[in-house]
């Protein structure tokens, strides 16, 4: 029988949920965010007619938006049923890990010995985003900030392209695995810790500290 989402959202989640103008993409920003949180849970099978009862619309833009979680890899579509949510391994994980470090490193490493330290200040109201939601314990919009910090690391390279492929295989690999309790408050602190030392060891161009923490950064991600 499909599973419906829980009654009670986590707070923070209805604010999300109007961030954008669309209804789909409403719904889509919700979803998104149930999926980090856990509680579109892999293996179960959830109806766009249920959702939409959930979310007060009805079922058409809540198909809309699983189809894009379906394009990205996070659902399957299930004829008559419903969409499913996929299930990962830690080895799959893991590989997102190693092929955002071969993407991400370099650049970071690149820009660290070019850009300005002014500019690299600019990303301070960035990292202190992603260190507010994590006090708070919100593991979506830690998620959200967390993506947020590294497009504007990455947009700093000119690449678009970069900066659309590092974001899409960034919020891939923020789903949690089958089973895995919900990330701790302490996690999300640490992870944002880092941002800032990163950010710190930018602004002082001390480029093997940078390397340090960049590397350090991706390998905590595949753990």
């Amino acid at each position: 029988m499909p599973a419906q989402i829980p009654a009670r959202m986590p707070e923070g989640k209805t604010d999300r949920k109007v961030l954008r103008h669309s209804v789909r993409g409403q719904i889509l920003d919700a979803l998104r965010a149930a999926l980090v949180d856990g509680e579109l849970a892999p293996g179960e099978i959830y109806s766009g007619p249920a959702l939409g009862e959930r979310f007060g619309v009805s079922a058409t833009p809540v198909r809309e938006a699983m189809q894009q979680l379906a394009l990205e890899g996070a659902v399957e579509c299930l004829p008559n049923r419903g969409f499913r949510v996929l299930s990962r391994t830690p080895r799959e994980l893991a590989e997102l890990a190693e092929v955002r470090a071969l993407l991400e490193v370099p650049v970071m490493l690149r820009l660290a010995r070019s850009v300005p330290a002014e500019t690299w200040e600019g990303l301070r109201p960035a990292a202190a985003a992603t260190a507010e939601a994590a006090a708070a314990g919100d593991v979506p919009g830690y998620a959200d900030t967390d993506r947020a910090f590294h497009r504007r690391v990455l947009a700093l390279a000119g690449n678009e392209q970069l900066v659309q492929v590092a974001e899409e295989l960034h919020r891939r690999a923020q789903w949690p695995l089958p089973g895995a309790p919900r990330v701790r408050r302490a996690d999300l602190v640490a992870d944002a810790a880092e941002h800032a030392a990163l950010l710190e060891a930018l602004i002082a161009g001390d480029l093997p500290v940078v390397e340090s923490l960049v590397r350090e950064h991706f390998q905590g991600s595949a753990s």
